[in-house]
């Protein structure tokens, strides 16, 4: 397993739920990590704060990481107050459930924007150092809803399902580079997405229980520290889809 101590890690859409856990993660074995948000400036402040606790170095940034120029500023100010990233983990995301005949061109668009254009904006824009230093960890939020269909809807079933081939595409490319590229599919973690969700429920999951965000932080530090591990798709779903 390599170190990924002193290394910087981005996480998107880290303020809450399984971006919080996976940046706290991350922390704990020694990277430094930037945060970003939205939405949420109170949680992501008082995650760096937790983080530093730690004795790692951390710092919030706002951005919509589905706008370009929002990207572009992003990278920019990590690299000014922490340096260049060397792990990135795609994982904003929004959920809308929706009855198949309300979903609308909009909700198509809000959807493959948020959970699958960001991840390409970002990736783009961290990789080039990751290629001159040859050494990168790039993790990729999907859903059992890519694999399944999930509960929610096609359009938050098709954003899913394109960062798989986003996933497969990039660890291809990049296997050579000393940069590997994954994805985890979670299913019905105790977040908030998933509260708000009244047709969501426990009995759904084989184990019979909800998932916890610690459980898929865990893959994603793993992954963080395998250099042999590219081009997977992590499944974190209590049996719900079995490969």
């Amino acid at each position: 397993m390599d170190s990924i101590s002193g290394k910087v890690a981005l996480v998107t859409g880290a303020n809450r739920g399984i971006g919080r856990a996976i940046a706290q993660a991350l922390a704990q074995v020694g990277a430094n990590v930037a945060i970003n948000y939205r939405n949420g400036e109170h949680e992501a402040n008082s995650l760096c704060e937790q983080i530093e606790q730690f004795g790692g170095r951390s710092i919030a940034v706002q951005a919509d990481v589905s706008n370009s120029a929002d990207v572009d500023r992003l990278v920019e100010t990590i690299e000014q107050s922490l340096g260049t990233v060397a792990i990135l983990v795609n994982n904003a995301g929004i959920a809308r459930p929706q009855p198949l005949e309300a979903i609308g061109v909009a909700d198509w668009d809000e959807l493959i924007n948020v959970n699958l254009k960001s991840a390409f904006l970002v990736t783009q824009a961290v990789l080039p150092p990751m290629r001159q230093q040859q050494w990168g960890r790039i993790i990729n939020l999907s859903s059992v809803a890519a694999q399944v269909g999930g509960v929610i809807g096609p359009h938050y079933a098709a954003s899913k399902a394109g960062l798989l081939g986003l996933t497969h595409a990039y660890a291809s490319i990049l296997a050579k580079e000393g940069i590997t590229v994954n994805a985890i599919a979670p299913a019905l973690i105790a977040t908030d997405m998933i509260s708000d969700n009244p047709r969501i429920r426990p009995d759904l999951i084989p184990v019979g229980r909800f998932g916890e965000v610690e459980e898929v932080a865990d893959v994603a530090v793993m992954l963080a520290r395998n250099a042999y591990i590219t081009g997977q798709t992590i499944n974190v779903n209590g049996g719900w889809y079995m490969s």
